[in-house]
């Protein structure tokens, strides 16, 4: 008994034939399917949705921004947004900022 066979194990050839190309990347394709499926597809529907929500606003809607603000549209323009929280309080945000449209009257309720 070799000295280095103690603390490493040899490498023997096996008889078995190896498996061929496709067999081999099949692990790989079934792991991608299951990411998309899982990850990629869903992300992509909910850009889908939000990219929609967003072109859709309009004045008078109440929304709630990424930040947790609560409050009325009162102004829509290319990329930025005026959103009442209170009575004379306003903020300007980007449109991307908005998370939800909530439905009319919420903004009384709160």
């Amino acid at each position: 008994m070799d000295f280095l066979d103690f603390f490493i194990s040899s490498a023997y050839a096996q008889d078995g034939a190896q498996p061929g190309g496709l067999m081999s990347f099949l692990p790989l394709i079934v792991i991608f399917i299951v990411f998309y499926f899982l990850l990629i597809r869903p992300q992509m529907k909910r850009a889908k949705e939000h990219r929609k929500l967003v072109s859709e606003l309009a004045n008078g809607d109440e929304v709630v921004t990424n930040g947790g603000l609560l409050g009325r549209i009162t102004k829509v323009g290319d990329s930025f947004i005026t959103i009442e929280l209170a009575d004379n309080v306003q903020v300007k945000v980007q449109r991307q900022a908005i998370a939800n449209v909530m439905p009319k009257g919420t903004v009384k309720s709160a």
